[in-house]
């Protein structure tokens, strides 16, 4: 049997890399999207919101377990290789899925009902948590030095394809079922497919070749994979990561699951899905211009820049979000926009704070933590805020964490080399640079 040529192998790659994004962003916005619907069959009320709470609660139980994956599933990729650490992921956010989708509702098992989603958003929380390092650090260890942006980009285009994807299905399945269906049996669509679609990845991810970096420089590496290592030697690399993900935790906890979920009540049938089909649809188009304008003008200047305009767009329309499907299309749109602009760009920034010896960790941990602290809450206040009239407050807090950016260039720009390996270390370190400047 021939060997197929190079570039197929590497096509091959790429796509089996960056598709676990789309399972991730389907499940992740189908969840809010179908929220409404399931809320009330695992958290009983008379209080609509009390139910949507219980049901963010479990969302945020989820994203708050994502830096134990960022550490285990990170320290993985980095001692046993990226592709297995990919394959375990990409496992568990299967089986997640699955078990979401077949889990009898309260009515017929009781507390066991929540219990068991808490069990499954566990499972893919832990997922979530690693398989964005993982698959960072296999993409941008491929990719060719002056296209890393490009590359990243295929990560916010695979966000958007599987926003696309769950707000299609939504708008497909609400027109096609009366509210009774939707409630009883039509929520349940997505999770059963999200787990069929990560078998089939799983599969596709057992053909992966492991990549040159690893084998060259990090396999045989003494400090690989090592938390002491990290948090000894880069913690300001560390604190760094934390600066630049700070924005994209707090607006990507808020505006997949939120912005629906809430526009979902104020509009009528089925209207939020179609405003998430058109939105998603024009930014899959620009994903990957903008990242060739970041190999252009620079990673770190397109973040500011996006930061900088969403701070005062997200804030104006999330503020004066209507039913109207204009208002609706201005408040998605704004925080899309700003996450596909900060998707693509940080998997090149973040790569280059870290050696490979510790680079899924360095990437997963601080991603990972500051998603579960911002991301995690997110959802639960953003509800309990709506409830008291105190979305202003609320909507301050997230655009302080976008404008984090600022001070995370400043120390980019001013940061001093990681120190030189010594005599017993095999490989060298790369030094704490930025990109963009």
């Amino acid at each position: 049997m021939s060997t197929p040529p190079r570039d197929t192998t590497h096509r091959r790659a790429v796509t089996a890399t960056v598709i676990g994004n789309f399972i991730e962003s389907f499940d992740w916005l189908g969840y809010g999207l179908f929220a409404p619907f399931f809320a009330a069959q695992f958290f009983p009320s008379d209080n609509f919101f009390t139910s949507l709470l219980g049901a963010f609660a479990v969302l945020g139980a989820g994203v708050l377990m994502r830096p134990l994956g960022g550490i285990l599933l990170g320290r993985y990729a980095d001692r046993r290789g990226r592709r297995p650490a990919l394959m375990l992921a990409i496992s568990l956010m299967a089986g997640g899925s699955l078990l979401i989708g077949l889990t009898p509702t309260y009515t017929h098992i009781g507390l066991f009902a929540p219990l068991l989603l808490l069990l499954a958003r566990t499972a893919q929380g832990v997922s979530h948590g690693g398989e964005w390092p993982a698959a960072t650090a296999y993409l941008m260890e491929v990719a060719p030095r002056h296209r890393k942006a490009t590359y990243g980009s295929l990560f916010s285009l695979t966000t958007c394809a599987g926003a696309f994807a769950a707000s299609l299905l939504g708008g497909g399945l609400t027109a096609a079922l009366d509210p009774a269906a939707m409630t009883a049996w039509g929520w349940r669509v997505p999770f059963l497919l999200g787990g069929v679609l990560g078998l089939i990845l799983l599969v596709l991810r057992t053909r992966l070749v492991e990549t040159e970096v690893f084998r060259r420089e990090v396999r045989t590496h003494r400090h690989r994979g090592s938390l002491r290592h990290l948090m000894r030697t880069h913690r300001r690399s560390v604190l760094l990561a934390v600066l630049y993900v700070a924005g994209s935790g707090a607006v990507g906890g808020t505006w997949p699951a939120v912005v629906p979920a809430l526009g979902g009540r104020l509009a009528a049938p089925g209207t939020m899905f179609w405003v998430v089909v058109s939105v998603t649809a024009v930014m899959m188009a620009l994903n990957v211009p903008i990242g060739l304008l970041a190999d252009r003008v620079g990673a770190t200047r397109l973040l500011l820049a996006a930061s900088a305009l969403f701070a005062v767009t997200g804030s104006v329309s999330y503020l004066t979000m209507t039913g109207t499907f204009a208002s609706l299309l201005f408040t998605y749109g704004s925080g899309v926009a700003y996450l596909v602009c900060a998707t693509t760009v940080l998997p090149k920034l973040l790569t280059e704070i870290f050696p490979p010896t510790i680079r899924a960790l360095g990437i997963g941990l601080p991603n990972a933590l500051t998603s579960a602290v911002l991301g995690g809450i997110a959802p639960a206040c953003a509800a309990y805020a709506a409830e008291h009239n105190a979305s202003a407050w609320f909507i301050t807090g997230v655009m302080v964490a976008v404008l984090l950016s600022v001070p995370a260039s400043l120390l980019a720009r001013t940061a001093s080399p990681l120190p030189p390996p010594t005599a017993r270390t095999p490989a060298p370190e790369r030094p704490l640079t930025t990109t963009g400047s």
